[in-house]
């Protein structure tokens, strides 16, 4: 996939992400890092104080257990609705015509259930890899061959 002079690439994942800009050309990409973000993301256990509890029964008795909570999965679904909006914003600046995105399958459906028009008029390729801990002239690459 070629990468457009001045495209935007959004490389993420559930709690880290990366705004790549293409300073270089379509045969010859330089991705340059415009802006990152680095979110902690505790796993489901550390975030909680209890496990999970246990339901009362309509016949009186007692269930075997509630389906616990995913907390650590409700902040990554989170932080890819937050980009998503932060994708939003800078359409709404023209702040890119042409955009990429690069993102874990989980992440990327995620993203795609918040989308904007105006996003996705202008994305022109997605690939479902986790790149966000690849160096860059990596993820150049990678995109270059998908």
């Amino acid at each position: 996939m070629q990468i457009p002079h001045q495209s935007v690439v959004l490389v993420a994942d559930g709690r880290k992400l990366l705004f790549l800009r293409n300073a270089g050309d379509a045969e010859h990409p330089n991705l340059v890092v415009e802006h990152a973000k680095e979110q902690d993301n505790p796993s489901t256990g550390d975030q909680t104080t209890h496990r999970s509890g246990q339901a009362s029964s309509p016949r009186g008795g007692v269930q075997s257990s509630v389906e616990p909570t995913d907390f650590h999965q409700i902040e990554e679904d989170r932080f890819a609705a937050d980009a998503a909006d932060m994708l939003k914003r800078r359409a709404f600046d023209n702040d890119y015509e042409s955009l990429i995105i690069v993102a874990p399958p989980r992440t990327l459906g995620e993203l795609r259930k918040h989308y904007h028009k105006e996003v996705s008029d202008r994305l022109t390729g997605e690939l479902d890899k986790d790149l966000t801990g690849h160096p860059i002239d990596e993820i150049e690459k990678l995109i270059q061959n998908a």
